[in-house]
C-alpha cells in the first residue's frame, strides 16, 4: 500500500476512534450514536485531504503532478 495513502487512513481511523472512544467512556453506548460521532469525526481529515494547500495529503493541482 502507498505509504501516503496508508498515513491518511490511519489518520482517518485515529480521529473515528478518539471520538468513539471518548463517547462511549462517557456512558453513550447507543451503537447509532457512537457509528454517527465516527462519521463525523472523519469529517477533519476528509476535509484535509481534499485541500490543496495541505502538504501532507491535500489533493495536487495537474502540474504538481510531474514534480
Amino acid at each position: 500500500m502507498n505509504p501516503k495513502l496508508q498515513a491518511m487512513l490511519m489518520s482517518y481511523f485515529r480521529a473515528a476512534m478518539a471520538t468513539v472512544m471518548a463517547m462511549y467512556l462517557s456512558g453513550n453506548t447507543n451503537p447509532k450514536a457512537l457509528a454517527a460521532a465516527g462519521l463525523a469525526a472523519v469529517a477533519g481529515p476528509l476535509l484535509k485531504a481534499l485541500d490543496p494547500k495541505a502538504k501532507e495529503f491535500g489533493v495536487k493541482k495537474k502540474d504538481d503532478y510531474s514534480k
